[in-house]
């Protein structure tokens, strides 16, 4: 029993291939869109490529972009075929492609689908990319005599007051590592030669933070400098003081905007994705009700469309046997050519009569 049987007369044929079609048309707007979303994503993130380890995370929005290729041509072809399929002529020469072509739209649909999960799914790729790459561009914020790392400076600080967070983590890592460059230091001063002496590694290291740090909504002057000295300041609890400067970590900040935005791209990709499922089912429709026509010189008479010749149970035991049969198939060829070279690899005996 076919799966999803509809009988068809004229006047239906000719209204699924026009809805058909103007769906195929609203589907390329869908894929510009995604398209669009992709290339959005992209750009945000090369933004901020420089705090970002590797390239992993632009496996989504290179994703997007093919869908949205993808989508407009597949769909502007099948608006053309659902155009022409209101004239019998015109559509006998898709007959061929139609089978092959809606395989095609069954793969790219599952690809469609598994996208949309990418985007869910990339959270925690994005957040050790983040994490590390802030970590490496904190280390480099100091060298802004350095090729190709003069700008990190400017990209941290930008960051931080952008996304209102400090650190990677939080403020204190800035007193993990050296983030004042060494010519901004006396080197004649025993404060500093104390404080590098008493660093294996010999780094400069202190309880403060850079300028962007600071949180302009606090009601007394900025304390960047000796944090967690409470005695160094008048009135004053570092514990206490949320206001004095932003408490989250940027990679925290940075996760929560590229994952919101992939979340809501991936939901607009679920709604394209079920609208793309409903134009391949309509499509499939139309395509066996004009192949079921008995008469072709009657247009009028009626049809049965149907999403699969059988059963769901007996379709996919028939598609299993398809694949077994292609399997020896193979078998049995890989062995006759077996055989051929046994045969042509042995000499005939040649006997010599005196």
């Amino acid at each position: 029993m076919a799966l999803l049987k509809v009988k068809f007369n004229q006047k239906k044929r000719v209204k699924l291939a026009q809805g058909l079609w103007l769906m195929n048309w609203f589907s390329v707007f869908a894929g510009i869109l995604v398209f669009s979303m992709g290339l959005f994503l992209k750009i945000e993130l090369r933004k901020r490529s420089e705090v970002m380890d590797n390239s992993e995370s632009h496996f989504v929005p290179n994703s997007l972009i093919l869908m949205g290729i993808l989508s407009c041509a597949f769909n502007g072809f099948a608006g053309k075929i659902c155009y022409d399929s209101l004239d019998p002529t015109k559509f006998a020469k898709w007959k061929p492609f139609l089978k092959p072509y809606l395989a095609l739209c069954f793969f790219f649909n599952i690809l469609i689908f598994f996208v949309a999960l990418i985007c869910f799914l990339m959270r925690g790729s994005l957040e050790s990319t983040l994490s590390q790459g802030l970590k490496n561009g904190m280390k480099f914020y100091r060298d802004t005599d350095t090729p190709g790392r003069c700008f990190m400076k400017k990209t941290i600080d930008m960051l931080q007051i952008e996304f209102k967070c400090c650190g990677n983590n939080g403020f204190k890592d800035w007193f993990e590592i050296q983030w004042i460059s060494n010519r901004y230091l006396d080197f004649s001063s025993k404060e500093v030669k104390d404080r590098i002496k008493s660093n294996v590694d010999g780094r400069y290291l202190v309880d403060g933070v850079p300028f962007s740090c600071c949180n302009p909504s606090s009601p007394r002057p900025c304390i960047q400098y000796q944090v967690t000295n409470n005695s160094a300041h008048y009135s004053y609890d570092y514990q206490t003081e949320e206001l004095n400067l932003w408490n989250r970590g940027c990679r925290e900040a940075l996760l929560h905007y590229y994952s919101s935005m992939m979340s809501s791209m991936g939901a607009v990709v679920l709604l394209v994705w079920l609208f793309e499922m409903s134009v391949m089912v309509g499509l499939r429709l139309l395509q066996t009700s004009l192949e079921s026509i008995t008469n072709p010189e009657d247009p009028e008479c009626e049809s049965e469309g149907w999403i699969l010749e059988n059963s769901l149970k007996d379709s996919l035991k028939s598609a299993l046997e398809n694949l077994k049969k292609i399997g020896k198939f193979n078998q049995v060829e890989a062995g006759a050519e077996g055989a051929e070279g046994e045969e042509g690899g042995k000499t005939p005996a040649i006997t010599t009569v005196s």
